[in-house]
């Protein structure tokens, strides 16, 4: 049985990192305890550390002290190859990595990158490390400026190798195809090796292969005179500002970086101004050449613009400068989250991962990690992807998260705002959104705003509502959003970053409606601990409910649970376990369990049971001995909103836990709300959440 998977490469450039990443994201949803490990670096500059590792490490938060992740430098293996000692450099790697696999359920170990002297003997390194390390290998090849033939060429040769050493191989990946070659690639890798073998194909992402402006500033030894903020802009294409003005301005593209002389102040407050009118593309950024600084007027205007691109300072010409440009290759760094998401979700998009998976994980875990339930969740929501409203398009967190979700592409955004301000926020905050792939609409303005008043004030004028009411009504983000939703021109809404439960969920309550036997809305949050998933409910909507509404919740959440893939094990919790207790308040705990056992026979509940003897096995066992609950709930209700809305905050705060919710229970379509204190992930996570509810659970 395999523990571990090898990627490797035959070239310079080939693109490995994304499927690295995306590997890792894939395997944390498959398997408890991933590790990482990377046999030979590149010697890192002094006081830093490899790129690879600390991206790897730092995003998917493992748990890998630097040093255990890696055992030789480059000029380490060189120099053991030149005192004639190749096999001490085995050795040690078959050392260091038994250390990990002793810690973790698999290992994504990742080959070297052919970036130094002595590539001409790193793939023959390649494959003897993963020979003794006994693992089978991925290999991944680079389609840029290369035919299929070629790209098939190169592969076969080194299938053939990692082969003849008796090193299985599991997939094949040619990587930065051109869109032209991409199906004839598929074909002729097809045709060229068996079935057995997983055959990938992933073309060239634009913005994954352009540098950022923080990676040319290195390159060039550059200062940063303005924008620091903004380094993380990619640079999509560059030219050489020379000519006039108005003639340069033509030459503008979007993301282009400008390379003028220090002098050059015309063509600098040209750009800038250019950059924050409606008629011309954005820049990533300007670089200043010949070491040449604007002089002071001309600095201290630009102070006074709107900067949304950096102003770098570098100390070479301006021909120098733009062959360097054009030689820099592009890597993924732990601070450009961007392109770490961009990767995931490219792999994710043109790797069949379940196919892979298969022939990676032989063996399943026990129970479920956060990973693993976030993983399943984006899987979810990715086989149909919704149609999700967020009413407030201004705040800067709903913005992060509509990055985020673009670039997963998982769903649908429509943003409720005016179009210029959030526009014009997401480019002074440098969010990434490209605005092509999402709707904004402000209510009064919207071509449906007089349908959806008529329609509000047909539902509800019976309650003595009016047209101009309902004008008013509609005008309104949260109720122009639910009727979004009530039409079907979404299919979910999120909302709360910035207004309350109340005007969150009052419109769904009058006009979505409950479903059919359901009279309580009540609410869930996933709580992500660091070794299972467990669901909270009601911490967020009912205050006090009584034994019947109690036992509709404790159904709804067992129902969540199990939608959700968490096997429905209910505590409904009290001040005290078992027939022991005495109190009103323990009663309606009683007679809650004893109605969901009637309505639900099939559901393994106990209750009342303290919160110490649902989760803590010894516990429970000590306490109710024969309960399939005591120690092992996944499901815990709490007997009133003050109980459960302070517990869940402090197993989040005191334990570091993930809390995904409140998702709300019972409605016909959607709507979920979010706390005012939420963060990005929260956002992020509560709209995917949304969109598997719209699927139809």
């Amino acid at each position: 049985m395999s523990k571990a998977v090898y990627v490797a490469t035959i070239e310079p450039n080939s693109g490995k990192s994304i499927v690295v990443l995306g590997m890792m994201r894939m395997l944390l949803g498959k398997v408890a305890k991933v590790g990482y490990f990377r046999p030979i670096i590149d010697d890192p500059a002094e006081g830093e550390v490899d790129n690879h590792i600390n991206t790897v490490i730092s995003h998917f938060e493992l748990d890998i002290n630097f040093k255990n992740a890696y055992a030789f430098t480059r000029s380490e293996v060189l120099q053991k190859y030149n005192q004639g000692k190749p096999n001490e450099i085995i050795d040690v790697i078959i050392q260091k990595y038994k250390n990990l696999e002793e810690k973790f359920d698999f290992i994504l170990v990742e080959g070297t990158d052919f970036s130094d002297e002595g590539s001409i003997i790193e793939f023959d390194i390649n494959v003897v490390i993963a020979k003794n390390l006994g693992i089978p290998a991925i290999i991944v090849a680079s389609g840029a400026d290369k035919t299929n033939d070629e790209i098939v060429g190169n592969i076969k040769l080194a299938c053939d190798t990692f082969r003849s050493k008796d090193v299985d191989v599991l997939a094949l990946v040619g990587n930065k195809v051109d869109l032209s070659n991409e199906e004839g690639l598929r074909s002729e890798l097809a045709n060229s090796f068996d079935n057995e073998i997983e055959q990938i194909v992933i073309p060239k992402i634009n913005s994954l292969s352009n540098p950022s402006i923080k990676e040319i500033v290195k390159e060039l030894d550059g200062k940063v005179l303005f924008g620091k903020e903004y380094l993380n802009n990619q640079a999509g294409s560059f030219g050489v500002g020379a000519m006039q003005l108005r003639n340069y301005l033509t030459h503008l593209k979007e993301n282009s970086l400008v390379i003028t002389p220090g002098d050059r102040a015309d063509i600098i407050l040209g750009v800038l101004q250019a950059n924050i009118s409606d008629n011309y593309p954005k820049i990533s950024g300007i670089i200043l050449t010949g070491g040449i600084i604007p002089e002071e007027p001309i600095l201290k205007l630009i102070e006074g613009v709107s900067l949304s691109a950096p102003i770098i300072s570098v100390p070479s010409g301006t021909f120098s400068i733009t062959n360097k440009i054009g030689a820099i290759k592009p890597k993924i760094h732990a601070d450009n989250p961007q392109k770490i998401i961009t990767s995931i979700s490219t792999f994710e998009k043109y790797v069949n991962e379940d196919r892979l998976a298969e022939k990676l994980v032989t063996f399943k875990s026990d129970g479920i990690t956060p990973s693993m339930f976030q993983y399943k969740l984006l899987r979810r929501a990715l086989k149909h992807k919704k149609h999700i409203v967020l009413p407030e398009g201004s705040d800067e967190r709903i913005l992060r998260a509509t990055s985020r979700l673009l670039a997963s592409d998982v769903v649908d955004i429509t943003l409720i705002g005016n179009e210029k301000k959030i526009r014009s926020k997401a480019t002074k905050l440098d969010i990434p959104i490209d605005f092509d792939k999402v709707s904004i609409i402000f209510p009064t303005e919207s071509p449906y705003y007089d349908d959806y008043v008529q329609t509000f004030y047909e539902l509800r004028k019976h309650k003595n509502v009016n047209l101009d009411m309902a004008k008013d009504m509609m005008a309104d983000v949260s109720y122009f959003g639910t009727m979004m939703i009530y039409k079907g021109h979404a299919d979910g809404m999120v909302s709360g970053a910035i207004h309350t439960t109340q005007h969150t969920i009052r419109p769904a309550l009058q006009f979505i409606k409950t479903k059919q036997d359901v009279k309580v809305v009540s609410s869930v949050f996933f709580m992500c601990l660091e070794d299972r998933v467990s669901v909270f409910g009601d911490c967020a909507i009912n205050p006090n409910p009584n034994a019947e509404q109690l036992a509709e919740i404790a159904i709804s959440s067992s129902e969540s649970a199990a939608a959700f893939g968490i096997e429905p094990k209910v505590a409904m919790l009290s001040y005290s376990s078992g027939s022991s207790g005495k109190g009103a308040d323990v009663e309606i705990v009683r007679a809650a369990t004893a109605i969901v056992k009637e309505k639900r026979p099939d559901l393994k509940i106990e209750g009342p049971i303290q919160y110490d003897a649902a989760v803590d096995m010894r516990v429970g066992k000590s306490k109710l001995p024969d309960s399939e609950v005591a120690g092992q709930a996944s499901v815990l209700i709490f007997p009133d909103l003050n109980t459960g809305n302070n517990t869940y905050k402090a197993v989040q705060r005191e334990t570091g836990a993930l809390a995904i919710g409140p998702m709300l229970q019972g409605l016909n379509k959607p709507v979920n709300d979010l706390s005012r204190g939420c963060t990005v992930d929260d956002v992020y996570n509560t709209v995917i959440i949304t969109a598997i509810q719209a699927q139809g659970l």
